[in-house]
């Protein structure tokens, strides 16, 4: 018989029973090796597996009338157990290390050998199934396979940006574990030895692979491993961990089922598998399938879990990306073939990918999109409670959740939108309709505590507009538009606490079950959704979001700290400007062309980019195209070389590159349009922008980038209508390209002096090419163009811009290499022109009748004129023609001071009589006569008194704004002359004109920048004034100029004047060596700050001045106000009076900032992440402790002892400063809350007082939050009425019950600008001074229905019951005092202690009763004594 031949191969009757009883003992684990001569026998024939399974077969079928194999082993005394145990030696040399080529094929052939016998009826009987066994042979597929080796999977891999992803945290470096390092170590001996494997090996082994994958499927078929439930998670592993064994061609087809031999690629038997451990044949109920979906989630994560170990990423490649899509298809598949009992477990699936995801984006978005694959496969009901629980999932703490949540919620939103069937509850229904996912999900997060959730949620918004899908755009409309009733969820939002965020898991954190997931809602959460009906955030009765509103909330993030907020702002605008959600409205083009100037890189880059894509998509439109120019040519001239050539590659695809010639250009053409379209425009509405253009152009001129074929076509463009562009285009390009066709410019200007109406833009370009060229015309063209210019000239009927153009183009043509020859020909001409001007004036300004029929515009012309002529012919101009000038500057009356002073003493203006001439043209005598001393040193000062008494006493807005402007050009001419006049021009930052004060701003900055100006006297405090202008834009310009253009220059401009800023604003003098630079009292005035109505602005400034401090000029402004200030008013230097108390008051109040503390210290701004790495997180920890030692080191040195000896001080003279002292001790003393004692030991008074207050306070915020949580649990919405405050962040601090909307002081969606812990302390601090007094007899209490400051016998300070909510603006209000030794305290007892609000009048001055608690102990104990 050929079985029994086959068999005997085996050598079995050989095999001792000693040695197979010892391998079934060891349980298959550690077995002893099969006699070497033995072995030898068996390897003789390498087909012998082969043979006997090839005989084994036709027993495994159903036939009854197939002989019994184990009737036949038995009658031929053929041991099963020692079958079983050769097998098994030979699978277990598969997993030695580094097996032989011929180790992996025999291990192989015995598995499939084994499990074909496991097939066979009778096997169970037969005890041939083991389980270790049996492990062992699904484990040596993967081993045997060579390229499955730890390491090399190791390389497939990616480290987790998060260690755990249930958790959202990113894990430190975890240590290595011990079966880690043994895994090294054998990776190292396999390099030593290291196994080379052929083609044919390869080959055969994969077909050993092959054939034992498809024995394992057919025994499945038949064989039930329901009691086996280790066995069914090792074969669910093992065909896991094939589906991404090998590449498929094609997509798998799961609906077909073929037979197991007609199946050829792994993943294909691997899928064959997990569909028949679907059945439940091997498991009860749902635990079989329960069991593969677990296993699939991490194919679709894109994860690699082993056994006992965190699940680690895999590197998105093309294989992995095609295994998950093929497990997203098996899994949709077994839903459709399932669908009732698989429902639960894909809503779990679908769970655990949400929960388990990780915050990389390229992995979000494949997540998401698989979410959305699986759950169109859900009917409507289950569809709708998932994305009920999204919503939940939407918000919960954990920031990788809610950035998941915006991913699926963008995926369903491409999908079709469903239609609510009759079996759906109406609770349920809304969850339905795409409009809850744009409002709820995507919109509901655009004020997330987090920057990063806001910005994705801005982005998904915008991704929301670029879907096929129009329910989505139709959505996003309607939040837009004033119908909509979708607002309720975000003013619900807006107000709910921070708290909300903070909900728990019901989940386990580690290892996490394969069940449903139920995320518990904050119980604050709970009641809103409770009360808003569907649970969905949306009220039939709900207030409309209107335009204006949504606009502002674009507008907020467009201006968010955050760089990545503000970039996913510019993106979401411009998909609403590309989409017609909100009009292309100057107003809404200039958020995009604005953030062109942003101080961050990326978001100029990120505008322009938007810029680019918004006029691709609306070219024709007009606004959108100034938009355009007035945000990138600007950029051109960007600090950042990376922002240039961003700005120079939008110009040169959307202009250079579509100047074409002659015979490529089409009207039609919609590229070359807008290039056109762009030029007209330049020459038109935003000529403002040529001086940035031609910026552009002198970079492409050193790059060559203008050819002979490309200044042709510029000439051929000029004969047609596009000829201002054409012109403008060669006005740039003429003095660095290639020789020009003269014949073509000079005919132009032919016809341009013909022409009886000049067009300003055009000619002046003409003459720019003209100048270009004027090196290269003859002698006579030069003659002729000349005789031109000045018959233009001297018509004196040119406008301003071509007087300008003309008097250049002669200084072009008037050059030569002989200087003389240069200059003989411009004292003529220019000399002509200037005698012109001169007689004229005279004409009107010495005849008695002169002025009577004054043209002002002709008057205007000659002024101009002879001011550009005057600067190329300084010989020419006598001393007649600045008295002649100076007259038009006299006024008829000379002006009087309000306050009836008498005016600053100057030099006259003129010797002439007084003269009244209108404004424009005494602004326009200005700029000539400085134009004039531009070139005349002896007389520029003698008029600089006037210039500087002009900008005192002068009314004419016109004239002043150009005295400004010639003062600060005389600056860079003449700047140690102009110094003295600096205080004049910087007294025009507070000037009554917005104009004058940006004006003069801009001037100044570029002076400060050139350093033709320095920071001298009072110049960085008139500055710094001009932080709290009352006009916003002139405050952020002023913000810029100092962080942007002038810090940079001057890193310690900040620290150098910050405690001088504090003595120049409160207007004290008394210091030695603070505020002493000379200034008029007129000038004083301008710029105090003095006073609690200024208080805010001066803090405004500090503010934004500390703000911008190194941690080094923290420390070092701390010590140095300690030592400059503080110290003065304990050694009595300055005197303790009314402003110097000021003064103090302001400087506590400075050391109380936020701001003042280190960055390291005072941890991360409000709305900021937590550090996601661990190590990070440590390394922050570990900064923070060493510099708090140095920090409380140089407090316990400097600071304390003036606290001390200021603190006695102030409470001999009973000073109001005192309570701001003691506020600042309580900010301080914070990050030293257990060590209160230590560090006051010499004032164990003072030492009681402050860790009585930190006490309070800390008492005080546990009952806020309380009342806070009790408060927006029992609260119902409103309707609120429009135009009320919706985002009012105190509005719902003292809410009663009437108020409609009760709002959260702090919202869990909304980024706010709160101050922490240590500015509330310090405010509530300020609100009253504390003030112990003994003992009080009486007893008697307030009556509730007191009126406010009446009380009837009782101590105002004692409530009869406790106050839940203490306003200290109300009189009324207790902190009840528990003692030193953290006694019980009993109401009315012991000494209380009065908070006094600072609006109210202090009683007269009394013996305080001052007993430290420490004192009053001793004294009790002597008592007792």
């Amino acid at each position: 018989m050929e079985f029994m031949r086959a068999v005997q191969l085996l050598k079995l009757h050989a095999v001792s029973t000693a040695w197979v009883d010892t391998v079934w003992d060891c349980e298959f684990t550690d077995i002893e090796p099969l006699d070497s001569a033995i072995e030898d026998e068996i390897k003789e024939d390498s087909e012998v597996f082969k043979k006997l399974y090839k005989q084994l077969l036709p027993f495994s079928s159903d036939d009854e009338s197939t002989q019994n194999v184990w009737t036949v082993l038995g009658e031929n005394e053929v041991s099963v157990k020692s079958l079983v145990a050769v097998l098994a030696c030979f699978i277990l040399g598969g997993k030695v290390k580094s097996p032989s080529v011929e180790q992996r094929h025999y291990s192989l052939q015995a598995a499939s050998l084994y499990l074909l016998l496991l097939k066979i009826p009778g096997s169970v009987a037969n005890k041939v199934f083991h389980q270790i066994l049996f492990d062992t042979c699904l484990e040596v597929i993967l081993k045997c396979w060579p390229q499955s080796s730890g390491k090399k999977r190791k390389k497939s891999s990616v480290k987790s940006s998060q260690g755990d992803p249930k958790s959202g945290k990113r894990s430190k470096p975890q240590k290595k574990s011990l079966e880690e390092m043994e895994l090294d170590e054998d990776e190292e001996e396999e390099e030593e030895e290291e196994v080379y494997f052929s083609a044919q090996d390869l080959l055969k082994l994969r077909e050993d692979v092959v054939a034992l994958v498809q024995t394992l499927l057919r025994l499945l078929e038949k064989f039930s491993l329901k009691d086996k439930p280790q066995s069914a998670d090792s074969c669910v592993r093992i065909f896991t961990e094939l589906t991404n064994f090998e590449p498929v061609v094609g997509d798998l087809s799961f609906t077909e089922k073929r037979d197991v031999d007609q199946l050829e690629s792994l993943p294909e038997l691997a899928y064959r598998g997990l569909w028949l451990l679907c059945s439940s044949s091997h498991g009860e109920g749902n635990e079989c399938r329960r069991r593969v979906f677990h296993r699939l989630l991490y194919v679709i994560l894109m994860m690699r879990k082993e056994e006992r170990s965190k699940p680690c990423l895999l590197a998105p490649s093309q294989t992995v990306l095609k295994a998950r899509d093929q497990a997203v298809h098996f899994v949709s598949n077994i839903v459709d073939e399932q669908t009732e009992a698989t429902l639960p477990l894909l809503r779990i699936l679908l769970q655990h990918i949400c929960h388990q995801m990780v915050e990389k984006a390229e992995y979000r978005a494949s997540g998401a999109q698989a979410v959305g694959k699986l759950m169109a496969k859900m009917p409507c009901q289950e569809y709708a409670a998932f994305v009920k629980w999204l919503y939940n999932y939407s918000q919960n703490t954990k920031v990788a959740f809610r950035m998941f949540a915006l991913d699926v919620a963008v995926a369903l939103l491409g999908q079709d939108e469903r239609e609510a069937d009759e079996s759906l509850s109406p609770d349920l229904a809304v969850y339905l309709s795409h409009r809850f996912l744009v409002h709820n999900i995507v919109y509901g997060r655009r004020s997330d505590v987090s920057p990063t959730i806001r910005g994705h949620a801005l982005h998904c918004l915008a991704q929301c507009l670029e879907l096929p899908s129009h329910n989505a755009t139709k959505w996003i409309h309607e939040l837009f538009s004033s119908s909509s009733s979708a607002g309720t969820q975000t003013l619900m939002e807006t107000g709910r606490s921070e708290q909300t965020m903070k909900r728990r898991d019901t989940t386990q954190k580690t290892a996490l079950t394969f069940r449903t997931i139920e995320l518990s809602k904050h119980k604050s959460l709970a009641a809103t959704s409770h009360h808003s009906g569907a649970g969905d955030g949306i009220s039939p009765n709900g207030t409309s979001i209107e335009y204006q509103e949504a606009m502002a909330l674009f507008k907020q993030r467009i201006s968010d700290p955050k760089t990545n907020v503000r970039k996913c702002a510019l993106e979401t605008v411009m998909s609403l400007l590309k989409h017609s959600v909100i009009p292309c409205s100057p107003e809404n083009l200039a958020i995009l062309s604005e953030r062109c100037r942003d101080p961050a890189v990326s978001v100029k880059k990120k505008a322009m980019q938007c810029l680019m894509d918004l006029i691709t998509a609306l070219s024709d439109n007009a606004e959108v195209q100034e938009a355009w120019l007035r945000g990138v040519v600007p950029a051109v001239i960007d600090s950042e070389s990376s922002v240039q050539e961003k700005a120079l590659e939008c110009l040169d695809d959307l202009i250079l590159k579509h100047i074409k010639s002659h015979a490529s250009y089409r009207h039609g053409d919609t590229s070359q349009k807008l290039a056109w379209d762009l030029l007209g425009l330049i020459c038109e509405k935003c000529q403002d922008l040529s001086r940035y253009f031609s910026k552009a152009f002198s970079v492409w001129a050193r790059q060559q980038k203008f050819s002979t074929t490309f200044v042709k076509s510029l000439i051929w463009h000029t004969e047609s209508d596009r000829a201002p562009g054409a012109w403008l285009l060669l006005a740039k390009v003429a003095g660095g390209s290639a020789k020009l066709n003269y014949g073509t410019v000079l005919d132009a200007w032919d016809h341009t002096v013909r022409s009886p109406v000049v067009a300003v833009a055009t000619t002046c370009h003409i003459l720019t090419v003209i100048s270009n060229i004027a090196a290269g015309i003859n002698d006579e063209t030069k003659t002729r163009i000349v005789a031109d210019l000045m018959g233009w000239l001297k018509g004196f009927n040119l406008p301003l811009e071509v007087i300008s153009s003309s008097v250049d183009a002669l200084f072009c043509l008037g050059q030569s290499e002989n200087t003389k020859n240069t200059m003989a020909f411009l004292n003529q001409y220019c000399g002509e022109l200037v005698s012109l001007c001169e007689e004229y004036l005279s004409g009107i300004l010495l005849n008695e009748r002169g002025a009577e029929n004054l043209n002002e515009e002709l008057l205007v012309k000659y002024l101009y004129t002879l001011g550009v002529a005057s600067l190329h012919c300084p010989a020419k101009v006598q001393k007649r023609v600045f008295l002649l000038v100076q007259s038009i500057l006299t006024s008829s009356e000379q002006p009087v001071s309000e306050d009836g002073a008498e005016l600053p003493a100057s030099q006259p203006l003129s010797q002439f009589k007084s003269s009244s001439m209108p404004t424009v043209v005494r602004a326009n005598a200005v700029i000539t006569l400085g134009k004039l001393c531009l070139q005349h040193e002896e007389l520029m000062v003698r008029y600089l008194p006037a210039f500087a008494r002009e900008l005192e006493v002068g009314k004419e807005l016109a004239v002043r704004s150009n005295v400004v402007v010639v003062l600060c050009d005389l600056c860079v001419r003449y700047p140690n002359t102009l110094t003295r006049y600096i205080p004049n021009i910087s007294a025009c930052l507070r000037d009554a004109e917005p104009i004058i004060r940006e004006q003069t701003l801009i001037m100044l900055t570029n002076l400060l920048q050139e350093e033709f100006v320095k920071w001298k006297g009072s110049l960085f405090y008139r500055f710094a004034a001009a932080l709290v202008d009352p006009d916003p834009s002139i405050a952020d310009l002023c913000e810029y100029c100092l962080v942007e253009l002038l810090l940079k220059k001057n890193p310690l401009m900040f620290s150098q004047h910050f405690i001088e800023c504090i003595f120049h604003f409160n207007s004290y003098e008394k210091h030695k060596k603070y505020n002493k630079f000379p200034q008029t009292e007129s000038e004083k005035s301008k710029f105090s700050l003095k006073g609690l109505t200024n208080q805010g602005k001066r803090f405004r400034i500090y503010r934004f001045l500390l703000k911008n401090f190194t941690d080094e000029q923290r420390f070092n402004i701390t010590t140095r106000i300690s030592q400059d200030v503080l110290a003065l008013f304990v050694d009595s230097e300055l005197p303790l009076d009314a402003d110097g108390a000021e003064l103090l008051a302001d400087v506590f109040d400075v050391l109380s900032l936020k701001e003042i503390k280190l960055t390291a210290m005072s941890g991360p701004a409000s709305g900021d992440e937590p550090p996601e790495d661990e190590m990070a997180a440590a390394k922050a920890v570990l900064q923070k402790k060493l510099v708090s030692q140095v920090q409380k080191k140089n407090f316990v040195e400097n600071v304390i002892p003036m606290v001390i000896a200021l603190k006695n001080m102030l409470e001999e003279h009973r000073s109001p400063v005192l309570k701001h002292l003691m506020a600042y001790l309580q900010v301080t003393m914070q990050d030293y809350r257990s060590e209160v004692k230590e560090l006051f030991v010499a004032d164990e008074q003072l030492a009681a007082e402050v860790e009585y207050n930190l006490k309070m306070f800390e008492k005080q915020k546990e009952q806020e939050q309380q009342e806070l949580e009790q408060q927006l649990g029992n609260f119902t919405l409103s309707p609120r009425p429009k135009g009320s405050a919706a985002a009012s962040p105190a509005a719902g601090v003292g809410a009663r019950p009437g108020f409609a909307t009760p709002l959260a002081p702090r919202s869990a969606q909304r980024p706010t600008d709160n101050h922490k812990s240590s500015d509330v302390l310090r405010r509530r601090t300020f609100a009253g001074m504390l003030t112990p007094v003994g003992r009080r007899g009486s007893q008697s209490t307030i009556s509730s229905g007191t009126a406010k400051g009446v009380f009837d016998g009782r101590a105002i300070s004692t409530p009869q019951e406790s106050i839940n909510e203490v306003t200290f603006g109300e009189q009324v209000s207790a902190i009840h005092y528990d003692g030193a030794g953290g006694r019980n305290n009993i109401p009315g007892e012991e000494s209380i202690l009065h908070l006094k609000s600072p609006e109210h009048q202090a009683p007269a001055p009394r013996q305080w009763n001052v007993e430290s608690p420490v004192v009053r102990r001793s004294r009790t104990k002597k008592r007792q004594l």
